[in-house]
């Protein structure tokens, strides 16, 4: 089901108020197979808080449904960032360009609005251009931050959490208007204001470079309260 957008199993369904339709045809997918690796006495007694570690064992076929195939409540919808980036896309994409960092366009990443490839950052078309710049700043901001000892050195819940602060401080700085949608998305990966507090001085020294390529004013300027809002 190439046009699928939102999957899930048959029970998350349920857990959502969401039934699967009769006769639905399940997508199979490949499923990791997990197991714990005990570690040896000797490593076992000098770290008593981790006895064992998990591991993957191999790959197993599960099936998920879109949710064309579902009927129920409705899902919620994250928030939407809106506004005017002006011709700040072209800025910035040019700026990326003169980092060696090459932009592009293609349906073919949907349903994401952006991926980060090292290198190389593709956008989904169709975007608002509010929305565009903002997943185009996410994306830089994972370029600047999570292409080097950083990304082994950090998890994914932190890296997001990272891209997506930095989208937020730059679109507040250039007037879009964020809402929660910075909130709501930092969340989707299970971040916190824990997270957020820990990685604030990369996050405005990332966001500083992006504004410095587009000739705005500083991060810096933001106030302690706008940059805790995203945390919110």
């Amino acid at each position: 089901m190439p046009k699928a957008t939102r999957v899930a199993g048959f029970w998350t369904w349920k857990k959502l108020g969401r039934s699967v339709n009769a006769g639905a045809k399940g997508i199979r997918i490949l499923a990791p197979v997990l197991g714990v690796r005990r570690k040896r006495d000797t490593s076992a007694e000098k770290d008593l808080t981790g006895q064992n570690e998990p591991m993957l064992l191999g790959f197993r076929n599960a099936y998920v449904f879109d949710i064309s195939q579902t009927n129920g409540v409705e899902l919620p919808e994250m928030e939407s960032v809106n506004g005017d980036p002006g011709e700040n896309i072209e800025l910035l994409t040019a700026f990326l360009t003169s980092k060696g960092i090459a932009v592009s366009y293609s349906e073919k990443i949907a349903p994401a609005l952006g991926i980060s490839y090292g290198g190389h950052i593709v956008l989904l078309p169709g975007q608002s251009k509010a929305e565009a710049f903002s997943t185009l700043v996410h994306e830089a901001g994972h370029e600047l931050l999570h292409r080097n000892e950083r990304r082994t050195a950090t998890t994914k819940t932190v890296r997001e959490t990272e891209a997506e602060a930095v989208a937020f401080v730059v679109g507040k700085a250039l007037g879009l208007v964020t809402g929660s949608a910075s909130a709501d998305y930092i969340q989707l990966y299970n971040g916190n204001a824990l997270l957020l507090a820990e990685s604030l001085e990369v996050i405005q020294q990332t966001a500083s470079i992006i504004l410095a390529g587009l000739e705005r004013r500083d991060a810096d300027e933001l106030t302690d309260e706008e940059l805790a809002a995203v945390a919110a």
